[in-house]
């Protein structure tokens, strides 16, 4: 069911965070076969920082009543992805992802950006009582 800008029921209705969960899911799965001495560094990282995207969307859908904290917690979502792909592109330079699976993971949450940037300036169409 398509819905308008600020008609969501739930943050779960919005496929930003639809896009956040399906490519923290992707992470997951590829950093499956990162190397075990990786497991509290580089795989833990990316793990949290892909997680903290969907995370920080859903915290910020409790905070529409204050429009500067709606966008606040989209901003941290926003930095979020950014990181996220910081560490995507360290585990292709370790060759634990290669190019393809790279690209792919850095156009989804270039996606994921621009649709926090859209809702950042839009944000009254969200806050509305």
């Amino acid at each position: 069911m398509n819905k308008k800008p600020g008609h969501a029921d739930s943050f779960k209705d919005l496929e930003v965070y639809k896009q956040a969960r399906a490519l923290s899911k992707q992470i997951f799965e590829v950093t499956k076969d990162f190397p075990k001495e990786e497991k509290y560094s580089l795989t833990d990282q990316i793990r949290r920082s892909s997680r903290s995207v969907g995370a920080q969307i859903a915290e910020s859908w409790g905070k529409r009543k204050y429009e500067n904290h709606f966008i606040l917690k989209l901003t941290d979502a926003d930095a979020e992805q950014y990181e996220t792909r910081h560490w995507i592109e360290i585990s292709v330079e370790c060759r634990y992802i290669d190019e393809n699976t790279c690209n792919q993971l850095i156009t989804g949450y270039e996606a994921v950006g621009k649709m926090l940037n859209s809702m950042i300036d839009k944000a009254s169409l969200f806050c509305q009582k």
